[in-house]
């Protein structure tokens, strides 16, 4: 695959993760508590996200959602992971504006090869930074949930599991670093030792102003 296509598609699998970083921020599956009740017309579940809580009734597909109050009643885990995620958004947009002024298949952004190579290397650096700005709340949040979950001293109804959210943050992670990485490899390399020393190579055995005139005035006489 051609250098345009490779990098036309790490931008792709990084606009993916972060379409699905957008989709983590408002989805209320980060926790999920099941209840079972007498009977099987009251299985429900409850589902905590970092903007809402949710009650959702499994027989009749009811779904009631209830937004967070105030921000500062929230534990500091809940406000980080909001920080976060929203800057994983912002950082991203602003890696796939930077991508789009660097991309080779773009006329977007001058001519200049080595001016868009360094763009989009740039535009790599933030999507690797928005997916750890994802995969760090993500992973707390899982890291609560199974400490919780094999603690002896929660009691069995308030134990919680994984929910969709913190999978589909993980996978938004990976692509997110997978694009990035890819694109910062669109760099233009450096001049190396071995250029230099055939640059150097060439230019001693190119003839010289004064000894292409010497060979003229030598033929000459």
């Amino acid at each position: 695959m051609s250098d345009t296509g490779c990098e036309l598609l790490a931008f792709l699998v990084s606009l993916v993760g972060w379409v699905c970083a957008c989709a983590v921020t408002g989805m209320p599956q980060w926790k999920v508590t099941p209840f079972i009740g007498h009977t099987i017309l009251n299985t429900e579940a409850v589902w905590e996200g970092i903007w809402m809580t949710c009650v959702y009734q499994e027989m009749t597909a009811r779904m009631m959602c209830d937004v967070y109050d105030s921000l500062l009643d929230l534990p500091a885990d809940l406000r980080w992971a909001r920080a976060l995620t929203a800057t994983a958004i912002a950082v991203g947009l602003l890696g796939i504006v930077v991508t789009l002024l660097g991309m080779k298949c773009t006329t977007c952004g001058g001519g200049d090869r080595n001016v868009k190579g360094h763009a989009a290397a740039l535009g790599g650096a933030l999507f690797v930074m928005a997916g750890l700005c994802v995969l760090l709340p993500v992973s707390w949040a899982a890291h609560t949930v199974v400490v919780d979950f094999y603690s002896p001293l929660v009691p069995d109804s308030r134990k919680q599991e994984l929910g969709r959210a913190l999978y589909l943050g993980w996978t938004a992670a990976f692509l997110l670093g997978l694009g990035g990485a890819v694109l910062c490899c669109s760099c233009p390399a450096q001049l190396g030792w071995g250029d230099v020393g055939s640059a150097r190579a060439a230019r001693g055995s190119a003839p010289t102003k004064s000894q292409t005139a010497s060979y003229s005035m030598r033929e000459y006489v």
